[in-house]
């Protein structure tokens, strides 16, 4: 008997007028809010500018599209280019199909070029923009809720969701949500890639390599409970081999990038610090040092002038003060010579009375 189950909506679009509003087109934008959003905050916190997320994401998010629904078209390819199938389905990104590893990898090159117009290190944006990531796809997986897709095996568990569409050959029945599964992986991960970045001061590109790394590692368990159809290789779908793939290589960056460039950037974008406040808590740390270095140094300067005025007569004493000193021998000096020609005088005058 089933007591409970996470009932699917009976359908995932909603018409204002002419206009459709489609619940899966609903989560992906929230989903890029988010992202952007969180972003921006790490951003700043590093030291970078108000708004340089966003314009970066102005790129990053069209090209992550693309790249997820070529991903999805080529390695799905027998549901639009099969016997009885329209291919121009293949463009209809809103009723689902997008392949998170085509977007993460297009995306990249978008936030590349978009990086390179602003002048900032591509590493250090995915760091700052890591945990968003992973919460737009937390978000972003409630979209197969509403199109009843990406569902595991049957199973009576309470928290099974329940399908009801017949479309593509589904079956109705209750089922693992894995969508529920990878969304609440997905929190966990973000969750992870701020403690750890805050804990180890993770820099150029680490942070982001520890999303990808503990993404990969919940997907492969995810992907090995869905049951829609796929390509397998080795008995294993091919989104396993994926996450198999990737994840080794997140791992094999993270270690080499702490030891060859350790420690984070100190400089995420520059001419930040000039930018009328801009700045994050470490530039605003070394402001703060730097004031108290010039207040000591005014300190020592005044001190030191303190110190002149009250002792005359040592280094650094000004001429005028020793003037008076060199006045007085003067006046001495002519005195005696005055005297000596008085005295020569007098004598003169009495050895010529002498001699008459």
């Amino acid at each position: 008997m089933e007591l409970a189950f996470i009932p699917s909506p009976s359908r995932g679009v909603l018409y204002l007028g002419p206009i459709p509003l489609r619940g899966y087109a609903f989560c992906i934008i929230i989903g890029v809010f988010v992202a952007v959003w969180l972003g921006n905050k790490r951003w700043i916190a590093r030291g970078g500018r108000s708004g340089t997320v966003a314009d970066i994401a102005v790129w990053a998010v069209p090209f992550g599209l693309i790249g997820g629904r070529l991903y999805h078209v080529i390695t799905d390819y027998q549901l639009y280019f099969s016997e009885g199938r329209d291919w121009v389905d293949a463009f209809k990104v809103w009723e689902g199909g997008l392949g998170i590893w085509g977007a993460i990898a297009f995306g990249a090159v978008g936030a590349w070029i978009g990086a390179r117009r602003r002048g900032v290190p591509m590493p250090a944006y995915a760091d700052a923009v890591a945990p968003g990531i992973a919460l737009a796809q937390a978000i972003g997986r409630w979209g197969n809720w509403f199109n009843q897709e990406l569902y595991g095996k049957p199973t009576d568990l309470p928290w099974a969701v329940e399908i009801t569409s017949t479309a593509d050959g589904r079956l109705p029945g209750t089922y693992h949500p894995t969508f529920l599964y990878e969304s609440l992986w997905c929190i966990g991960v973000a969750l992870l890639v701020i403690w750890a970045d805050r804990r180890f001061r993770l820099g150029h590109g680490r942070a982001f390599a520890l999303y990808v790394a503990a993404y990969c590692a919940g997907r492969f368990w995810i992907e090995y409970m869905r049951v829609d159809d796929a390509h397998h290789i080795l008995g294993l779908r091919l989104n396993n081999w994926t996450a198999l793939f990737v994840f080794l290589l997140a791992v094999l960056y993270i270690v080499l990038s702490a030891r060859m460039r350790p420690g984070r950037e100190a400089v995420v974008e520059p001419g930040a610090e000039s930018a009328g406040g801009d700045a994050g808590p470490e530039g605003e740390k070394d402001a703060k040092e730097d004031a108290g270095t010039a207040s000591a140094d005014t300190a020592s300067d005044a001190t030191d002038t303190a110190g002149t005025e009250e002792a005359p007569g040592k280094t650094g004493v000004p001429k005028a003060a020793e003037a008076p000193e060199d006045t007085d021998g003067a006046a001495a000096d002519a005195k005696d010579e005055k005297d000596e020609k008085d005295a020569g005088g007098v004598k003169n005058g009495a050895d010529s009375a002498k001699k008459g």
